[in-house]
């Protein structure tokens, strides 16, 4: 059977994942990356270590004797910029080259935030006719691009985001405080599911761009000063869906745009959404959103381009 494969070795995730030759996922395997209770991230060092262990056995375990690998689509780096660069990524780059190399195969190369984009569009069944605004919200990006079609594929063009602190550094260190296990987002919003009031975290936005380092630290005060954990958790679930609702509203009036696409392990969160979209509906702007389990790190996105480009071609 012929597939096609794809390879993402980003901050915490070593992820693979099989396309079939009708456009079908038939594997997506992930491995979240280890760190110490109480801790905050890795080093760069020992996420190449971590994913340099993980990768072989996610390989064997989605390539099955039948399976024959007819492309391969990779991360290569963090964004699309020149200058772009973890060694994170170079783990699972250079074993997709080795790969593509021994198999004779063509290989795709994509950032990670293309890949993102790829794997939003494939799984909320979106094929767009017109530029779109883009929020990439993670532990390591805040981002607002403005996305246009080029050839077979998009170009990103940075508009916005965060001036500082990005939006998973401020679920975590709220989360860290709050004695969740890093990365702390799947409790921080199971925890705040059972708030029984709201707090008030303000919020920052100017244009396409906001602060979040402010309302972090407004959030810990709040908890340091006694407040219920489950209401922080909350409050700092609204103040996010409201600081990218404001930013992507704006940034649609000023580039014209009617849509907007929603990717990112902090974009998955059901409150954030929800208060985001709140905010784009009444400003006339559509919202879409990669599915929960396709809006984290994964390496969909680079299955389905190696795939989509491969049948382009032929």
């Amino acid at each position: 059977m012929k597939v096609f494969l794809g390879l993402d070795t980003s901050c915490y995730t070593t992820s693979v994942a099989v396309f079939s030759e009708r456009g079908e996922l038939l594997q997506d395997r992930r491995q979240i990356l280890k760190v110490k209770r109480g801790g905050c991230g890795l080093m760069q060092s020992e996420m190449v270590f971590q994913h340099t262990r993980a990768l072989p056995s996610l390989l064997e375990a989605v390539l099955p004797e039948e399976y024959s690998v007819t492309a391969i689509g990779v991360s290569e780096k963090p964004r699309s910029q020149a200058e772009s660069y973890m060694p994170a990524f170079l783990v699972g780059l250079g074993t997709a080259r080795s790969l593509a190399r021994a198999l004779h195969v063509p290989l795709f190369l994509e950032s990670h935030q293309e890949n993102h984009l790829q794997a939003g569009l494939w799984s909320a069944c979106w094929e767009p006719e017109r530029d779109f605004l883009m929020l990439h919200a993670s532990g390591g990006t805040t981002d607002v691009l403005l996305v246009k079609g080029e050839g077979k594929g998009f170009r990103l063009e940075p508009v916005g985001g965060s001036r500082d602190l990005h939006a998973g550094q401020f679920i975590d260190r709220v989360g860290v405080a709050l004695d969740l296990q890093f990365p702390t987002g799947p409790a921080l919003e199971g925890l705040a599911a059972s708030a029984k009031g709201e707090l008030q975290v303000p919020v920052s936005v100017e244009g396409c761009s906001c602060s979040l380092s402010g309302p972090a630290t407004n959030a810990l005060r709040k908890l340091a000063a006694g407040a219920e954990g489950a209401e922080v958790a909350l409050a700092t679930e609204v103040c996010l869906g409201k600081t990218f609702g404001r930013m992507l509203a704006n940034g649609a009036q000023k580039y014209g745009v009617k849509d907007v696409l929603l990717v990112g392990g902090v974009a998955s969160n059901r409150r954030i959404k929800a208060e985001c979209e709140g905010i784009l509906s009444g400003a006339g702007v559509a919202m879409h959103c990669a599915r929960a389990e396709y809006s984290c790190d994964g390496a969909v996105g680079n299955a389905f381009y190696a795939w989509k480009s491969f049948v382009g071609v032929k």
